[in-house]
């Protein structure tokens, strides 16, 4: 008999071989309970047999689970061995590190400081930094575009990343310079409520709702006058007065142009900029050497 199955059909079976309980065993490999049941159910299909048996009481093994469980143990190991012996060809064969942002971290020469440290301690290494648009607020490391990415948190799935911090910076408004409120100094997040936001797109996640300042708002739904995916962007519909937005303080420079200008805004928190990477690839050694020349760096 041939049969289909694949590493992740596996990986959840001796989930919930393991912990006997579907939530439980949802929760730790990070899916919902429903499509675990619908993927368990799935495998059990192809094989012709229950795995579980499912009852009042709790969750148990089936005959053919106890059968099968220590075979999947074993494929499971082995093919961490296999990817584990991928990985590190790959990495004696590539000495470039991809640095992905959505926006410069140019304070103060950071990035040049980062990248001497980085060179001195691996000279035959080389970096090669993407641009990502924000519609993808990981700057390319969900999608493996990148080894690691400089990001504003929060991040989605931020389960699935390690960071360090760069920068926290206050979130000032920006908005046109005719607009009614920049004849004012400064200004309380209340006195903004009734204003049309400038927001990133659906895809930015919890970080969209960070620049909106949704935890600011007291349950009241913020106004969305336009998206915006880049900088050029949010500085003409800035000019266009389709809305204002929350920019951090190191990134003002960038829409503070002919026409616009930014205030300090009171009763919000800080932004906070960070370099990160994905889990799985924290002992990678120029990913581990890349966030240590960040941190030394910012550490002074």
């Amino acid at each position: 008999m041939t049969l289909d199955v694949h590493a992740r059909d596996l990986r959840y079976f001796l989930a919930v071989a393991e912990e006997l309980h579907f939530t439980r065993a949802a929760e730790r490999l990070y899916v919902s309970q429903p499509a675990l049941s619908k993927q368990i159910r799935a495998l059990e299909a192809r094989l012709g047999t229950e795995l579980f048996h499912r009852g009042r009481r709790g969750v148990t093994l089936a005959a053919a689970g106890r059968a099968l469980l220590p075979h999947a143990r074993q494929v499971l190991a082995a093919w961490e061995l296999g990817a584990a012996a991928v990985e590190a060809a790959k990495a004696e064969q590539r000495s470039t590190l991809v640095v992905g942002m959505s926006t410069s971290p140019a304070r103060g020469g950071l990035l040049p400081a980062i990248r001497s440290r980085f060179a001195a301690a691996h000279p035959e290494a080389t970096t090669r930094l993407r641009q990502v648009s924000w519609e993808d607020p990981t700057a390319g490391l969900a999608d493996g575009g990148v080894d690691i990415a400089f990001v504003w948190l929060p991040l989605p799935d931020q389960e699935r990343y390690r960071w360090t911090v760069v920068a926290e910076e206050p979130r000032l408004v920006a908005l046109p310079t005719t607009h009614p409120l920049a004849a004012r100094a400064e200004f309380d997040f209340a006195d903004l409520l009734d204003e049309p936001f400038l927001a990133l797109p659906a895809s930015a996640g919890p970080l969209r709702d960070h620049w909106l300042a949704l935890d600011a708002r007291a349950g009241r739904p913020p106004r969305i006058g336009a998206e915006i995916a880049g900088v050029e962007e949010t500085y003409e519909a800035l000019i266009a007065g389709l809305g204002i937005c929350l920019v951090a303080a190191g990134n003002s420079p960038l829409v503070t142009l002919d026409g616009v200008t930014t205030r300090p805004v009171r009763d919000i928190g800080a932004s906070s900029y960070a370099l990160a990477w994905r889990r799985e690839d924290e002992h990678r050694p120029l990913v581990r050497a890349y966030a240590e020349a960040c941190r030394a760096t910012v550490a002074g």
